[in-house]
């Protein structure tokens, strides 16, 4: 059963999702169709729960190249419900490979669904999910190549995302959340590519009878910020050409680095006027975002060929399909299967990591040093100074403050200190990762 919604009192937030609690590895589920699961370590958490390694109940403890993850949410919790009813109707492993074979695919972008269930720990109840096990997420490859993508590779993924999305649209439903850090690289084959996080999934047209359009200011702005569709700003259900309208922002993020909007992302409503302007003149948003010798002619035709789906319309996947296939064969490229994350000239370096200025300046130290004197010497003072004592070979004058600071301002005196401090721990969370905006 889905979780009860529950009265909230006018003008309190919504009340915190509980977070899962941690199973001890060797923990074993069983799901609805009585399969039992053993999980392993986790491996990420999400706005649901934790994610663990898993695999078919067995005698040994799961290993690090387990094919299966396992997703797990206290019961009370919805996000992990919402995304449950996409994976049943739509993930199922013969469902998948029937449309494999009927459409000649080698690969489809959909995780697969091996099984899902409630299961009690200590008096409490927890919901969980078996999916495929997937690898690195493309948020990172692209922040790795200095936040572009070769032209190549973008025709390559808007190809790979087409498939996946007829698949989807064709079973019901849109995805409403395309985006880098929502698609993930096989675990096993990094040319593979695979669409996730279907929390946000929308059954458009339950029972084939389509959704008609209708805007509720309670729900503007659903999604993603910076891609998600013109629809979801005004408020309306995301339909088929919302998916088809976010993959026209990913692509040009992809090759250009960024998008116009970007720099005001804390403002929705200017978000959604600049999106609306970019619909109604095309050229001049590509122009925006590209100069006139690196500017896409496809991605602009694909754009175009978007704008003139309706809201009820099915979209021309084959036409859609040739536009990026030209633009392949306009760069004298094909689709070779091979995806090549490499950087593009002139994009930017990957992002360093930070290191203190007193670090900085003990490790250039060390590197001026090579017969070894240096370190026995900076043991020694490191331990001089644990033990609160300070030996200078001279009496120098006491360095003067700088006013309002408390801080010397001799640069002698902050070389000193720096065999006692280390470097601040840095965080694990990716940057740049794009945020979530509800109504």
């Amino acid at each position: 059963m889905p979780p009860k919604a529950k009265a909230a009192g006018k003008g309190r937030a919504p009340p915190k999702r509980k977070l899962a609690e941690e199973f001890p590895p060797g923990e074993v589920l069983t799901d609805t169709g009585k399969k039992t699961w053993k999980l392993g370590t986790p491996i990420g958490q999400g706005g649901f729960g934790l994610i663990y390694l898993a695999d078919e109940n067995s005698a040994t403890p799961v290993g690090a190249e387990a094919p299966y993850v396992i997703k797990v949410e206290p019961s009370d919790n919805g996000p992990l419900f919402s995304e449950l009813k996409f994976y049943m109707r739509a993930a199922k492993p013969d469902l998948i490979q029937s449309w494999m074979k009927s459409h000649k695919l080698k690969t489809l972008g959909v995780p697969r669904y091996w099984g899902s269930g409630l299961h009690e720990r200590g008096g409490k109840r927890y919901r969980f999910m078996v999916i495929d096990r997937l690898g690195t997420d493309l948020q990172k490859k692209f922040e790795e190549c200095g936040r572009r993508f070769p032209r190549k590779l973008v025709l390559q993924l808007g190809l790979r995302l087409l498939e996946t999305l007829e698949y989807i649209h064709e079973h019901e439903y849109v995805h409403a959340d395309i985006k880098a850090s929502n698609l993930m690289l096989s675990h096993s084959d990094p040319n593979q590519v695979y669409l996730v996080d279907y929390g946000l999934a929308y059954r458009y047209a339950p029972d084939s009878v389509l959704k008609e359009y209708k805007e509720d200011p309670k729900r503007c702005h659903d999604g993603t910020i910076e891609f998600t569709s013109i629809d979801a700003h005004k408020g309306a259900t995301a339909c088929r050409r919302s998916d088809l309208e976010i993959l026209c922002y990913c692509m040009v993020q992809w090759l250009c680095g960024r998008l116009p909007w970007e720099d005001k992302l804390q403002d929705p409503l200017y978000v959604r006027d600049s999106k609306i302007r970019s619909q109604e003149n095309i050229s001049e948003f590509m122009t925006t975002c590209f100069s006139s010798q690196d500017k896409p002619a496809e991605i602009q035709k694909f754009m175009e060929e978007v704008k003139s789906v309706g809201y009820q319309d099915k979209p021309p996947y084959e036409k859609l399909r040739s536009i990026l296939q030209a633009g392949l064969a306009d760069i004298k490229a094909k689709d070779d299967g091979k995806l090549k994350f490499t950087p593009v000239s002139g994009a930017l370096s990957p992002p360093a990591k930070k290191t203190s200025k007193r670090k900085k300046v003990a490790d250039e130290a060390d590197e001026s040093e090579t017969d070894g004197e240096l370190v026995k010497r900076k043991r020694v003072t490191k331990k001089s100074e644990v033990n609160g004592v300070k030996k200078s070979p001279k009496k120098t004058a006491r360095p003067k403050k700088v006013p309002g600071t408390g801080k010397a301002s001799d640069s002698k005196s902050r070389l000193v200190e720096m065999g006692t401090q280390t470097s601040p721990g840095m965080g694990l969370r990716s940057r740049g990762r794009p945020k979530k905006t509800s109504a």
